[in-house]
């Protein structure tokens, strides 16, 4: 090859290195170009971002809120009883189910109710002073208490009269205490006796025993005794003077010529006493027996009691009724005062139509 051919060569080789050359700085300037711009952009986008306030989101519409439950009740005392409300209710529903069960067993519940007892109704008994136990028994019939009066009063397991001195008397004669009592209607006698068996020890546990024990009597014989003050006493200031009598006839040996003991014997309170009666010989006569009676002729109060355990200080020996009085008496100390005493009675007696012996 000749040298013309080689610059030739040379030449052509060179214009191609030059073509590729320009290429490849076109190519560098656009990628420039593209790096440039997009780092451009990239800067504009950061640039607001940094720069300008960050506008704010628009408000959200305001949510609903739902209805708030009810409170709860609170928890304690209340729960339980609605608890126990609940429980009873529950109760009661079954009850009323047995029932109307049971009910149809036996035909109807008509039939089943039972309707709730009824509270018992009290009245008041009242037991006058001296009355004896046949005279109780008829006021406890009266107020329709039942049982027998009689045998109740007979004797009881809750009271003792050996406290007083009493050796297995036939009855409690005595020892039933004359007061107001309150009792349930349609009760029974029984508990009558009860409860004027324990006042009697209420009013006994007061009373001095001591002048009387220093005479030789025990409690026993003070209720004889009063139980004859109260049967001759109407009026109330004598009963101290009627108790000295009995005293001073006992401490003489004398009968003591109490017509009310034939009364008690007899239960007779209203009819005429007949002289031949008097002159019997029966056990409660105090005409033809010395001492006291086998038993009291009834049933004292306590003012006859403190009457006949403190008697008046005096030398009465007799006793007789005071014409045209309300049974007030005379008190003598000879059998002449009292014989005197006794004829004007006597005479007051025939003049108002009335029999001598009458008593």
């Amino acid at each position: 090859m000749s040298g013309a051919d080689w610059r030739d060569a040379y030449s052509g080789d060179d214009e191609a290195a030059r073509e590729r050359e320009r290429r490849r700085a076109e190519r560098e300037a656009r990628r420039s170009e593209r790096q440039s711009s997009l780092g451009q952009r990239v800067r504009e986008a950061q640039a607001p971002a940094a720069e300008a306030p960050a506008e704010k989101p628009p408000p959200k519409p305001p949510r609903k809120q739902p209805p708030k439950p009810p409170p709860k009740p609170p928890r304690g005392p209340v729960k339980r009883r609605r608890l126990l409300a609940l429980f009873g209710v529950a109760a009661l529903a079954f009850v009323a189910f047995v029932v109307v069960v049971a009910a149809d067993r036996l035909g109807g519940t008509e039939e089943a109710v039972v309707p709730p007892p009824k509270a018992k109704k009290e009245i008041s008994v009242t037991i006058p002073e001296g009355y004896s136990r046949a005279q109780i028994a008829a006021v406890a019939k009266d107020a329709r208490l039942e049982g027998d009066y009689m045998k109740a009063s007979r004797s009881t397991k809750s009271f003792n009269p050996a406290k007083y001195g009493a050796d297995d008397p036939p009855s409690l004669e005595g020892f039933l205490f004359p007061a107001t009592y309150s009792v349930f209607k349609n009760g029974d006698a029984g508990d009558l006796v009860r409860k004027q068996l324990d006042a009697f020890e209420q009013n006994m546990r007061g009373v001095d025993l001591s002048y009387a024990e220093s005479k030789g009597l025990n409690a026993y014989d003070v209720i004889k005794i009063a139980s004859m003050v109260e049967r001759e006493v109407q009026v109330p200031q004598e009963r101290p003077d009627v108790a000295s009598v009995i005293y001073n006839r006992l401490a003489d040996g004398m009968p003591l010529g109490i017509d009310a003991t034939i009364r008690f014997e007899d239960s007779n309170y209203d009819e005429q006493l007949l002289a031949s009666r008097l002159d019997e010989d029966t056990p409660y006569n105090t005409r033809t027996n010395t001492g006291l009676p086998p038993g009291p002729i009834g049933n004292p109060g306590l003012s006859s009691i403190e009457a006949a355990a403190h008697p008046a200080r005096n030398g009465y020996l007799f006793f007789v009724v005071k014409p045209g009085t309300s049974g007030e008496h005379v008190f003598t100390e000879t059998e002449e005062e009292f014989l005197a005493a006794e004829a004007e009675y006597q005479a007051a007696l025939q003049a108002e139509g009335k029999s001598p012996t009458e008593c």
